[in-house]
């Protein structure tokens, strides 16, 4: 495959890309710190900050062709730039064959402007089909860190629209996958992953660990589920157990973990967002909203009480208007709660918009008003 390609024809960010065949053969040499290097120079160089060029697809194709290597299952702490975890190189291969398909499905489906070269995107998304074949006997490996880096790379090999047909076969696969692993956190991205491609999640409500339940009831197909959306409440009722489930990120420690994928931000807050977007009723949401408390603060607002705030006036709040019980007893514990009136102005706009003071003491100047009559 190297020898058939005329690489002095080929460019990478770099110009003239004569150097990859030597990095290409360099990952297959017996020291793994010739092997990372290597790999680090093909980053920086066919994949430069997420940019696509000429040499960028015959490149994937040798990498895809060599994942079967043993030579692949070399241990190394730092086989990339963004990464230092042992682990084998096949694992930082497989992720580095997903980032090239995430940078390909750029603006597929919304016709945005990638910045490439003109022909160089079309050249790597012809070629996502035969890296697919040779990523997927990855998804059973042995070895949980490839399993999860060859899952992460066939979820960005399969965003494209003609992927459809794929998809199906590639679900019974993790199917499988999911019933004999033991991992909590390899089973729920499995359940995000088949959900996200519009698979069917319902079976999982079922499941007998409850994180594993939570992500199955965000699937989009379960919208209109009833014991999805009473999953998604009665976990809810404790945020603190949900955010022991995964090492995520926060916004104090965003390097605390790695992020689920498939959902926006934390699991938590998705939870809340989905839960609102599918109850009616703040009356129903509210045990939710109050078990929330807690944790608020005026650096959460826009993921928690913010749009909590919202499904409890979803009309707004007119001047001299009566509370409602749900909407009175939200409110107050808000008042109570001193870590989220810090630098009211990162929550003023929450407050405009809904038609209430934006003030602390105004709150609790209108829940001291008379009760509504019954």
């Amino acid at each position: 495959m190297i020898e058939c390609t005329d690489w002095s024809t080929l460019e990478h960010a770099y110009g003239v890309a004569r150097d990859t065949p030597l990095r290409l053969l360099q990952l297959l040499a017996e020291d793994p710190d010739v092997q990372a290097g290597a790999l680090g120079l093909l980053d920086m160089s066919v994949l430069h900050q997420e940019s696509l060029y000429s040499a960028t697809a015959p490149a994937a194709l040798y990498v895809a062709a060599i994942l079967n290597d043993p030579r692949t299952l070399a241990r190394h702490e730092d086989y990339s730039t963004w990464d230092g975890r042992p682990r084998p190189l096949r694992a930082a291969l497989l992720e580095w064959l997903g980032q090239i398909a995430d940078s390909a499905a750029y603006g597929e489906t919304t016709g945005e402007e990638d910045g490439n070269d003109p022909g160089v995107t079309d050249a790597v998304r012809a070629v996502r089909g035969t890296i697919h074949d040779a990523v997927s006997p990855h998804l059973l490996a042995p070895d949980p860190t490839v399993r999860a880096a060859a899952l992460s790379a066939t979820a960005a090999l399969l965003q494209s629209p003609e992927s459809a047909d794929r998809i199906s076969e590639t679900s019974h696969v993790l199917r499988r996958l999911l019933s004999e692993s033991t991992d909590r956190r390899e089973r729920a991205i499995i359940v995000l992953t088949i959900g996200a491609w519009g698979e069917d999640t319902v079976s999982w409500l079922a499941d007998p660990d409850p994180a594993v339940r939570a992500c199955a009831a965000l699937s989009p197909g379960c919208a209109g589920n009833t014991r999805a959306t009473r999953t998604i409440l009665r976990a809810l009722l404790d945020p603190v157990a949900i955010d022991s489930w995964f090492l995520e990120p926060t916004a104090p420690d965003p390097c605390a973990g790695e992020p689920l994928p498939h959902i926006e931000g934390r699991l938590r807050h998705a939870l809340l967002s989905a839960a609102i977007e599918r109850t009616a009723d703040f009356e129903e949401l509210l045990p939710a909203a109050m078990a929330s408390v807690p944790l608020c603060s005026n650096l959460t607002i826009a993921e928690d009480w913010g749009p909590l705030l919202t499904a409890a006036f979803p009309s707004g709040y007119d001047e001299g208007a009566d509370l409602t019980p749900a909407q009175r007893r939200y409110l107050s514990a808000l008042a109570d709660r001193d870590l989220c009136w810090r630098y009211t102005h990162l929550v003023t706009s929450w407050f405009n918009d809904i038609g209430l003071p934006a003030d602390r003491n105004a709150i609790r100047a209108l829940l001291s008003g008379p009760l509504p009559h019954e």
